[in-house]
């Protein structure tokens, strides 16, 4: 799940030190607007929680229009190990080294959420064809830090690595913290001073330019690795806080409750109310926004929602009021031939509509997106969590996951399908998969920072 949007930064403390003359990246996120489409995607495709006894790997994804292999999985890096359920990525170093000539976005760093391992993936032998570097084992990271379910990963201009881990070996919430590794891996510290780990752990985001560093919150694995549950809710085992840290100490400074309302705050946005709803575990189907974005030319911010099956695009030019541009559903519980339904003030109900695409109905909700250099396609995945995908969506299981591509609009605003992109996980050589983050080798607006 997830924001990937963590900057990186030189700092000169132990956390880092000055960087980045000239490296890999572009100078500012304009010069990366004006560079080359992506030609391929990274996506993480897991056989964890499906019942079927195959390793995760990595999927790499031809998004070239001119190619022969146009919208397929054209190589496929499968993990050593079964049940690693890989989640999120991230790089080694980013534009924040732009200039360097030491530094290379070499190493697209995997971690697996259950297993505990981090595996370091080499892209830039062959681009097509990943290969696997390293592993770094959970022994270890346990042993050294006490940390464990290692989930978000981010560069800093030091050449080291940060992940966040969300609990520890147990599953416990209150072993989590972040992860220190270097340059190669090893491992190397906490990041957070000791008493200052957050409530819950899930995603970051770090702003040199502000000192500031902001943590989001999930849950305690024991919950969450089990599939949602409510009474985990009351029990105390999900979070709804915010967490602030002073960058680069690891010393936090404000903790903010978000309340009942900001429960499982996996993403902080504009909120989406949530709906009346029928032959559903609940009488209100909540917003879950699992995923945004924003261009970078700071005009537009994407979100999805997993649960209603809508995608929006918002005019942020003006912050304080933000302007809908664009929306399309392209899955959810409320689209046509479900057994949910929405329901209207009156108690006349109503569903959406969601088209096919290359003969294909749409799968699950949209659950992750990722946005081309320049701002004009968006992709889409549609697995969050093999537990919860089982919970929410079954037929992920067995007809697995797909990819779409949205074209955007990027004068006036608004979205529409791309009818000959399909990225189809159910027709996978080890059977239907499950398919979640997305990178660009080059890299891409939620893993760059520009300082």
């Amino acid at each position: 799940m997830a924001t990937e949007t963590v900057l990186a930064t030189a700092v000169s403390n132990g956390v880092g030190k000055a960087c980045c003359k000239s490296g890999p990246g572009y100078a500012t996120p304009l010069a990366a607007m004006s560079g080359p489409p992506e030609k391929l995607i990274y996506v993480t495709a897991l056989y964890s929680g499906t019942g079927r006894e195959q390793p995760d790997y990595l999927a790499t994804v031809d998004v070239d229009p001119n190619s022969p292999t146009y919208s397929s999985v054209i190589h496929r890096l499968k993990m050593p190990y079964i049940g690693d359920e890989l989640h999120h990525t991230g790089w080694n170093s980013c534009s924040s080294c732009h200039g360097d000539p030491s530094a290379s976005r070499r190493y697209l760093v995997l971690p697996g959420l259950i297993s505990g391992r981090i595996y370091a993936i080499d892209t830039m032998t062959d681009p097509k064809a990943p290969s696997l570097y390293k592993v770094v084992e959970p022994k270890e990271i346990s042993e050294k830090t006490g940390l464990a379910f290692p989930h978000t990963s981010h560069c800093l201009a030091s050449d080291d690595m940060l992940v966040s881990c969300l609990g520890d070996k147990e599953g416990n919430a209150k072993g989590n913290g972040f992860l220190l590794l270097d340059s190669d891996f090893n491992v190397k510290s906490r990041w957070d001073k000791p008493g200052h780990a957050p409530k819950f752990g899930y995603d970051f985001w770090y702003q040199p330019r502000f000192k500031t560093m902001i943590s989001t919150s999930w849950g305690a694995p024991k919950a969450f690795s089990k599939g949602f549950n409510l009474q985990h809710v009351a029990d105390g085992l999900y979070g709804s806080h915010l967490h602030i840290y002073k960058w680069p100490e690891g010393e936090m400074k404000q903790i903010i409750d978000l309340g009942n309302t900001g429960l499982l705050p996996l993403e902080v946005v504009i909120s989406v109310e949530p709906l009346k709803v029928e032959n559903w575990i609940l009488p209100e189907m909540p917003g879950l926004i699992t995923d945004f974005l924003i261009s970078l030319d700071d005009r537009f911010f994407y979100f999805v929602n997993w649960l209603h099956g809508d995608i929006r695009q918002y005019n942020i030019e003006d912050p304080k009021n933000p302007v809908l541009t664009g929306q399309i559903w392209v899955g959810g519980l409320l689209q046509k031939g479900s057994p949910v339904k929405a329901v209207r003030e009156d108690g006349t109900t109503y569903q959406f509509d969601v088209p096919q695409i290359k003969g294909k109905s749409l799968r699950a909700g949209p659950q992750m997106i990722q946005l081309s250099l320049d701002g004009k396609r968006l992709y889409a995945t549609n697995s969050l969590f093999s537990a919860w995908d089982r919970q929410f969506y079954p037929e992920l299981m067995d007809k697995g996951s797909h990819i779409i591509q949205i074209d955007v609009d990027t004068e006036k605003g608004g979205l529409s399908i791309n009818p000959d992109f399909f990225v189809d996980f159910g027709e996978e050589p080890d059977g239907p998969a499950l398919a979640h983050e997305m990178r660009y080798p080059g890299g891409d607006c939620t893993s760059d920072i520009w300082i």
